[in-house]
């Protein structure tokens, strides 16, 4: 291309992208390069002409839809979507600009996602469609830092997990915007969006790991947003919706306690180990009186005696084997997993205050979680050489070697380099004691495992 042409791709690049009415965010150039005048482009150009009049073979939707042009073993696949708060016409002045502007912001590339506020558009060489895309990612956040971050930070949360779960359940959008108050003056705005050809499940890991990483950019600023090729999400302290946004109160997430795989969920495991521990009659009595009132429904006073004297009986191997099979029923460790924007919020950002102890793996910070409970956090040494599955597995085995006279491991977080035990917070105790209790139950257990 000579000088004149390189003069005249530029005055009326600049034309088309000054003349539209859409508001431009990003664009990802990805991919090799195609050549002019090459099969590639001119399947391109077929493509893109056919999502700007969205004659779509596979839905006939304006806000979203899929097409492929392959007349050889390559072919183009292209996505369009647009936002949920955005009208129809809206929608389809945005495939008119985005069809026409993508080539010239990422010219020659044979793979690009180009971003507006209204609506994205995602054409490439490879087939994208149905698989969600954590990378890559941009996340950019408002420059003013927020004044109340004690209040903002803990509603922020609030908000977008609430999104996350809004947007998921609504499978044929995968679309959620909502208000949060954080001061008696001052609202939330937020929103979270996948991209319709992914799968609830897809969309949920998508959106989670996106408000994950607003966290990090932009917990203590006024507005942020988190962009990927799947799923997007954003907050503002203003009213960014569209015409169509429907405003509706994120009730604040229902926190449920991990559940405990210790001595509570298994009566007669109880029963058992507390008698091998040693106990008091007192303590027995107790305990029995706990787990009849329960069970007296469906048993009667000599079914709870005969139990009771067949437990005298059981063997430790017993146990171990019944333990086996408990650890193997929980499939789903991340279920034990706390968000570490809701762990620092809880620990006053891991102050000095906050601080009960150092040992040589780590510091020992007291918290409150939001739903008021209290907990103690072991924030291990960066410098950890533990790897993330060894981690989450002996967190797990940790969780289901409870006992009565241990402090109960509520769960996990694993973030980047931060890796955090949670434990309930016992008054007036040593952790340190706590955890020696449980270190020596694991190599027992270890042991056992073993033989």
């Amino acid at each position: 291309m000579g000088l004149f042409g390189l003069l005249f791709f530029a005055f009326s690049s600049t034309l088309l992208l000054h003349s539209t009415a859409q508001t431009y965010v990003t664009v990802f150039c990805l991919g090799g390069n195609y050549t002019t005048n090459s099969t590639f482009q001119a399947d391109l150009s077929i493509l893109l002409s056919s999502m700007s009049n969205n004659n779509s073979t596979s839905r006939n939707n304006t806000r979203f839809f899929t097409h492929t042009v392959k007349r050889n073993s390559d072919g183009v696949y292209g996505l369009f979507q647009c936002r949920g708060d955005y009208t129809s016409e809206d929608c389809k002045k945005c495939a008119k600009t985005a069809t026409e502007e993508v080539t010239i912001r990422c010219p020659f590339k044979k793979d690009s996602v180009l971003f507006y506020e209204e609506c994205l558009l995602h054409y490439s060489d490879k087939n994208f469609i149905s698989f969600m895309q954590l990378d890559p990612t941009i996340d950019f956040g408002n420059g003013t830092d927020i004044s109340e971050v004690d209040q903002f930070t803990p509603r922020l949360n609030e908000l977008m997990e609430g999104l996350v779960a809004q947007a998921v359940s609504n499978s044929s959008s995968l679309f959620a915007v909502g208000e949060h108050n954080f001061t008696s003056s001052k609202n939330l705005f937020g929103l979270a969006q996948c991209t319709q050809d992914i799968s609830p499940t897809a969309c949920s890991r998508c959106l989670s790991t996106s408000v994950s990483e607003l966290r990090r950019c932009c917990d203590t600023r006024q507005g942020g947003r988190v962009i990927k090729s799947s799923c997007i999400t954003r907050f503002e302290i203003y009213n960014f919706f569209g015409p169509e946004g429907i405003i509706s109160a994120i009730a604040p997430p229902q926190i449920t306690a991990p559940p405990n795989y210790g001595l509570w969920c298994k009566p007669a495991m109880q029963l058992a180990l507390l008698m091998q521990a040693g106990q008091t009659n007192s303590s027995k009595r107790v305990v029995i009186i706990v787990v009849s009132t329960v069970t007296a429904v469906i048993l009667t006073a000599t079914a709870i005696a005969t139990i009771s004297y067949s437990l005298r009986r059981r063997k430790i191997d017993g146990d171990v084997a019944q333990m086996r099979k408990d650890v193997d029923e929980i499939s789903n460790v991340e279920s034990l997993q706390f968000n570490f924007g809701t762990i620092r919020v809880a620990t006053n950002n891991f102050s000095d205050a906050s601080k009960l102890g150092q040992g040589g793996f780590g510091s020992v910070y007291k918290g409150r979680l939001l739903d008021g409970r209290e907990i103690a956090v072991k924030r291990l040494s960066r410098n950890s050489v533990q790897g993330v599955t060894e981690f989450k597995n002996e967190a797990l085995l940790v969780v289901k070697l409870q006992h009565r006279n241990l402090v109960k491991l509520l769960g996990f977080c694993l973030e980047e380099d931060e890796k955090l035990l949670i434990y309930e917070f016992v008054p007036n105790a040593s952790l340190d004691h706590f955890i020696f209790g449980l270190a020596r139950n694991f190599l027992i257990t270890i042991s056992a495992y073993l033989l």
